[in-house]
């Protein structure tokens, strides 16, 4: 049984918001959960994505992207502010594990968006398919 997390409670209401979003494959309240300089982290690009414009289009393909989707573990900082959410997912035929670190504000707003996924083979399949969908 997972121990609950210590998170400040605006964070704890996001995370909860963003788990129902998932389940419902709709990220339509993404863009209100963001802050306005929020950042995404890419595994695939150097240069982070900044804007909560960028942040909630890149997210909500992904999202479009990922097939048998689901969370395993979370892990949050002592502050109460930052989340690793363990997940894996299938692009095609390719299977892949990542972690996404997410950073949030005092009023439970995404600040951060950082992903990190393996194997390359999982990794490579979702950057190409992104980059056909976002035409990078």
């Amino acid at each position: 049984m997972q121990q609950a997390l210590d998170l400040q409670p605006a964070v704890a209401a996001s995370l909860e918001k963003w788990h129902a979003m998932i389940a419902a494959g709709n990220l339509a309240e993404l863009p209100a959960m963001l802050n306005p300089q929020a950042v995404f982290r890419s595994p695939m690009a150097f240069h982070p994505y900044e804007g909560a414009a960028k942040v909630a289009h890149i997210l909500n393909t992904v999202l479009q992207v990922f097939e048998d989707f689901r969370y395993h573990r979370e892990l949050a900082t002592g502050d109460g502010l930052n989340l690793v959410l363990e997940f894996s997912a299938r692009v095609g035929e390719r299977e892949l594990k990542g972690i996404d670190m997410i950073r949030f504000d005092e009023h439970g707003k995404i600040c951060e968006f950082e992903v990190m996924i393996r194997p390359m083979s999982g990794l490579q399949a979702l950057g190409a398919e992104m980059a056909r969908r976002l035409q990078l």
